[in-house]
């Protein structure tokens, strides 16, 4: 659906004002859809991205630094989000031995076990499809970037 019929209302200063208006309304639409697949697992969407990275670090380990610079909300607090991992076991934390002053953060079998699950249930192509084609969403994503300069 066209946003001027999503939000009923056409009164844009001109398309820049137009294109600002329907990210920002996919945002919560995207938000909104994933947050449903998230809860599932009792995640946000934030415990998820840091899982994810954590995925992708592995069997290395991450900082909170690292974790904050590849974080998508980058407004995100990244220390008690591992906190919360922490206390649903889908993450550990240790001193690391060579800086003191740092901590390793791993993700855990369980975590690992949940994002398997998650990767084979829900992929983002599946709900995407039926309205753009692969080529359509790599336009998209290269307007985005575009967009972002």
């Amino acid at each position: 659906m066209r946003i001027d019929e999503e939000i009923q209302s056409n009164k844009f200063e001109d398309n820049y004002h137009k294109a600002v208006v329907n990210v920002s309304y996919t945002f919560g639409w995207l938000n909104n859809f994933l947050r449903c697949q998230f809860e599932k697992y009792n995640l946000t969407h934030q415990q998820f991205n840091v899982l994810r990275i954590l995925r992708g670090q592995y069997p290395n380990p991450a900082t909170v630094n690292l974790l904050k610079e590849r974080m998508i909300d980058k407004m995100s607090d990244a220390s008690r989000i591992v906190d919360r991992l922490v206390q649903k076991g889908l993450v550990s934390r240790c001193t690391n031995t060579k800086d003191r002053r740092s901590v390793d953060i791993r993700i855990s079998d369980e975590g690992i076990r949940i994002l398997n699950i998650m990767d084979t249930e829900f992929k983002t192509k599946d709900f995407l499809k039926d309205n753009l084609s692969e080529k359509e969403a790599g336009q998209l994503s290269d307007l985005l970037d575009k967009m972002r300069g």
